[in-house]
């Protein structure tokens, strides 16, 4: 059975959250017990996710030397991205939740990144921007953010304010807003010059989830945002923790 959730502006002590993303070419994986990231692990290969998340889950483990027995909750990156990568953390994810009896969170990709962001200080707490990252066939997937939603700790929550979407780069409602992610490095002409970080980062969404639960967000819908129909299908699915 799961562990119980804690109550809504609580975060569980002690946690040990393994939180992970595949939704881009970068696949990272982090551990947090709640206060401070503990370890992280990652590789990027766009077309080796399935190859590539089990070792890194496993290098975490062995940085920060804990095993998956000491595990109470697992966070993952819901997308939007395609469907190959995407599937491979969620489901990774769903399968080590099921088989621990651990607490699943869900946030978006994007929220990630924008709240990385927000914490390095490359957009302001009061600043519209943008974050975009690579849909391939020349699209982007995106999201609007505004003025960021305060919080004790003092680095603000971001805001989506719309999205998410998938579009053309050149069809994107810039608006004059600078661009977080690696879309805009890839579309610079349309969305440049990007601005940092261009890669989602699981110690970026630990944090998140771990703020946003104080906070108390509902985080239980882990449902992927494929945006769009699959290109192909995984031959060999992933795996969880347990091997």
């Amino acid at each position: 059975m799961p562990r119980s959730s804690p109550r809504r502006g609580q975060v569980p002590d002690p946690v040990l959250l393994l939180a992970l993303d595949t939704a881009t070419p970068a696949v990272t994986v982090a551990l947090h017990d709640g206060s401070a990231v503990l370890a992280e692990a990652g590789d990027r290969d766009a077309r080796r996710h399935a190859e590539l998340l089990a070792p890194a889950i496993e290098r975490a483990l062995s940085a920060a030397g804990a095993t998956p027995a000491d595990l109470t909750d697992v966070a993952v990156g819901t997308g939007p991205g395609p469907f190959t990568g995407l599937r491979v953390g969620l489901v990774t994810a769903r399968m080590t939740a099921s088989a621990l009896g651990l607490r699943l969170h869900g946030v978006s990709t994007l929220d990630a990144l924008a709240a990385q962001a927000l914490a390095d200080g490359t957009v302001a707490a009061d600043e519209d921007f943008l974050v975009a990252t690579d849909a391939r066939r020349r699209e982007v997937y995106w999201a609007a953010y505004g003025s960021s939603v305060a919080a004790p700790e003092g680095v603000p929550l971001p805001e989506r304010v719309d999205g998410p979407h998938v579009a053309r780069a050149a069809d994107v409602p810039r608006d004059g807003r600078r661009v977080v992610g690696r879309g805009a490095e890839l579309y610079a002409g349309e969305l440049g010059p990007a601005v940092a970080p261009l890669d989602p980062s699981a110690a970026a969404l630990a944090a998140l989830v771990v703020r946003r639960l104080a906070h108390g967000d509902d985080l239980s819908d882990v449902e992927p945002r494929y945006l769009r129909r699959p290109d192909v299908h995984e031959s060999a699915g992933p795996k969880s923790v347990l091997g």
